[in-house]
């Protein structure tokens, strides 16, 4: 049990946490410093050191926050769906995104879109367990589909120096029967996902669009039928 001292930190850090994502929804990430925050919360720019040493440890908070949720939704997504329902377990996941990013488009931006002016981040990256999660997940989405999808494949002779050598160790233990074309595939699977999200959150496809989620799930179908699901 918290004492009631850790309660008050521990809420002290959600209020921190939560206006930042504010500032971050209403004037973009550069609004995002330890002296706004502290102005909102009627707090010196110094006692916010006692929750975070600086503005960075507070940015790689937030992102490692905002991705876990994020990845948390879309597993729970899949795993809902029966593992022999690939191409349902493929759009459960697009879509789940899709509705998060919906729901949360200043995360989807603090995570994929918008750097934070002057942010560095940790060795390894700011999110490093949900950026591998999510990895894993969707070649595991790719894995799955690749005995039906493989004769499919247009992308010529892929080979493992074609990608990230970290990525391909990682790739390599979870799967070790994967070829290296299905680790393009999964590549290709999260851009298909993401590019006319990407369009929607950043405002260039809604002009174009009225019903956005009718087209990302068009574009979902599509994708499970290029793979023969």
């Amino acid at each position: 049990m918290l004492t009631r001292r850790e309660r008050l930190r521990a809420e002290a850090t959600q209020e921190i946490k939560a206006i930042a994502m504010r500032l971050l929804a209403e004037s973009g990430p550069d609004a995002v410093t330890l002296r706004a925050i502290a102005r909102a919360m009627g707090m010196t720019a110094g006692a916010l050191y006692g929750y975070f040493a600086t503005r960075d440890d507070l940015i790689t908070t937030l992102i490692s926050d905002v991705y876990t949720a994020l990845v948390d939704r879309v597993e729970a997504a899949r795993d809902a769906i029966p593992p022999d329902d690939i191409g349902g377990r493929i759009i459960a996941w697009g879509t789940t995104v899709r509705d998060w990013a919906v729901e949360n488009p200043a995360g989807f931006r603090l995570v994929y879109g918008d750097p934070v002016l002057g942010y560095q981040p940790p060795p390894g990256g700011p999110a490093r367990s949900a950026e591998l999660r999510a990895c894993t997940g969707l070649v595991g989405l790719a894995a799955a589909a690749w005995p039906r999808a493989a004769h499919r494949q247009t992308i010529g002779d892929a080979t493992w120096t074609d990608f990230d050598p970290d990525l391909v160790t990682h790739v390599r233990q979870d799967f070790p029967d994967l070829p290296p074309a299905a680790l393009a595939l999964a590549l290709r699977m999260w851009g298909r996902m993401h590019g006319l999200l990407a369009l929607e959150i950043y405002g260039h496809l809604t002009p174009q669009s009225r019903d956005p989620a009718k087209l990302y799930h068009a574009e979902m179908l599509d994708l499970v039928r290029s793979l023969g699901l």
